[in-house]
């Protein structure tokens, strides 16, 4: 199925990816409003284009009210193969791009602890297994790295998560971001569980000490953005792992990124709070590989283009969790 669309793209499409880049889009976002928006178009470009992929597949792959698109069981099967149909194709065009040979040499990472040996470690022995010319100097730092003092030389690419103050950086996207307020069921259990944002006040919370990130706490109430906390925070720390051992230890909600907290909802360890509708629009920010220069070499440009491939535009924990609602 993915194939023969392919087939009949590659002659119409500049980016042979992008249709089911854009089905992957909306398939996170749950919105053509959303999307448009991302890419500056009318919602209804977006529409006509996922028309025009759901005619060349034969099958619906939304359905479609004034509120939201919801996919069918037909797009949920085919979103794995379109990510890996994407996956593909970023590689070959960055290995096409190459043009001083095979790439080689040392690529310096510098990474957040926990979004580092969660998820980005494991898919830099995948790249260098591949890729057995190239070296990567992983270096986990939860500090500010500022690229134009005294890390200038010393590191290629700085992943960063929210959003972005330097605007003198080349920024690369590489997955959305989205944060889904959360407790243990033991928690719910004795407190009982909020049935919207504003009963938050009534319960005890979690919550980042002194720097909070800028969308933290934000929800949608009657189709506007609020912010909503817990009335007494009864633990604040500077790290996201101690903020998850305390909501798992049952001391009360969190608004946690779900690239940190997936896998422990989809196990039932934690139980996510106003997602009827299913996941949270991701954040304006995102995550996202930082360098210096436009002009990337070609191992650093294989490995953003492998990133990508891996983490977005859909990333690997928010298709599992997407698809555990919707069995919910």
């Amino acid at each position: 199925m993915a194939l023969h669309f392919l087939q009949s793209t590659i002659m119409s499409n500049d980016d042979l990816s992008a249709p089911l880049r854009l089905f992957l889009d909306v398939l996170e976002a749950g919105s053509f409003s959303v999307v448009a928006r991302r890419q500056a178009v009318t919602p209804s470009s977006i529409a006509r284009r996922i028309d025009a992929l759901e005619r060349s597949l034969g099958c619906a792959l939304f359905n479609r009210s004034t509120h939201a698109v919801r996919p069918t069981p037909a797009a949920l099967a085919f979103a794995e193969r379109a990510r890996r149909v994407v996956h593909e194709l970023q590689l070959a065009r960055a290995e096409a791009g190459a043009r001083d040979g095979a790439p080689q040499g040392l690529i310096r990472i510098d990474a957040p602890s926990p979004f580092g040996r969660r998820h980005l470690a494991p898919v830099l022995a995948d790249f260098l297994a591949a890729y057995p010319s190239v070296d990567v100097q992983l270096r986990f730092i939860d500090s500010f790295v500022d690229l134009h003092g005294e890390h200038l030389g010393e590191v290629d690419l700085v992943l960063r998560i929210g959003p972005l103050a330097d605007t003198r950086l080349v920024a690369t996207p590489l997955a959305p971001l989205v944060r889904i307020a959360c407790a243990s069921p033991a928690y719910l259990q004795r407190r009982g569980t909020p049935l919207h944002p504003g009963e938050l006040e009534g319960h005890d919370g979690l919550d980042w000490d002194v720097l909070a990130p800028p969308y933290a706490w934000r929800f949608l109430q009657d189709g506007k953005p609020q912010v909503c906390r817990p009335g007494r925070l009864r633990m604040r720390a500077n790290n996201a792992e101690a903020l998850l051992s305390g909501v798992l230890a049952g001391l009360g909600i969190a608004h946690l990124p779900t690239w940190l907290i997936s896998d422990h909802l989809l196990r039932g360890e934690l139980t996510p709070l106003f997602c009827e509708q299913g996941l949270p629009a991701a954040e304006p920010s995102g995550i996202y590989a930082l360098r210096l220069t436009r002009d990337a070499d070609s191992r650093s440009r294989l490995l953003l283009e492998f990133l990508k491939a891996r983490f977005g535009p859909l990333p690997p924990w928010d298709l599992a969790l997407h698809n555990g609602l919707q069995r919910q």
